[in-house]
């Protein structure tokens, strides 16, 4: 048994969450790719009505292939559940996410939520965030963003591509990836970030998951 089993089990308990007529909210990674592929059979064995809502070109193409019907998330008032992974939280139940530059529009998704379920294994979880809080910015504004992280007591590097290109997201922005250390109060650094010129959204999530989905090595998981 491993953190898979675990994944693949938790994915399918989530669906609880799921009712006819819903719209869901659709995250990137691992996790959510487990669930989106749990949620196409569920569809299918209850015959629901439901709709689908991307964060990236990752999930939706993985949407599509198993037959869920998709929407934007400007076509709907409101997401019913929004299901995601993490790539880390801390003590306070805050996130932090956008490893793989979907931040913007996950963060879209999350504000659009009724409930919102986060899904990660034991690893990700920490007292303190410790690792580097991702920055979607305008690519214009990579300077002053850049010396506006240095006042907060950060370092930020833009974020690039194995032969050394700049990564894009799916919006034609770049990320900072941006180190301070030990974060012991996410809030407020995070809304400082925010109030940046320049700064489109922060890895660090204001609003905190309704569930968490926590996968442990022996197959297992708990609800927290």
């Amino acid at each position: 048994m491993s953190y898979d089993d675990a994944i693949k089990a938790l994915s399918s308990d989530a669906l609880k969450f799921v009712k006819d007529d819903y719209v869901i909210g659709l995250g990137s990674g691992r996790a959510a790719t487990a669930l989106v592929k749990s949620l196409a059979k569920l569809i299918k064995l209850k015959e629901y009505n439901i709709r689908g809502v991307p964060t990236s070109l990752q999930i939706k193409l993985i949407a599509e292939k198993v037959g869920i019907p998709l929407v934007e998330a400007d076509q709907v008032e409101y997401i019913d559940v929004v299901y995601d992974g993490a790539d880390q939280i801390d003590s306070q139940k805050y996130i932090i996410k956008g490893g793989g530059g979907a931040l913007l529009r996950e963060n879209i998704l999350f504000s659009l939520a009724k409930k919102v379920v986060v899904m990660a294994d034991k690893t990700k979880f920490v007292k303190n965030f410790n690792r580097t809080v991702p920055v979607e910015i305008h690519p214009l504004a990579r300077n002053s963003v850049t010396k506006s992280i240095k006042k907060l007591g950060g370092e930020a590097e833009i974020r690039s591509l194995d032969r050394g290109y700049p990564f894009f997201t799916e919006n034609g922005n770049i990320i900072l990836d941006c180190d301070f250390g030990t974060i012991k109060n996410p809030k407020i650094l995070t809304q400082k970030i925010k109030q940046t010129t320049g700064v489109l959204e922060s890895g660090i999530f204001l609003r905190k998951p309704d569930v968490i989905y926590k996968a442990k090595e022996n197959g297992k998981f708990d609800i927290l």
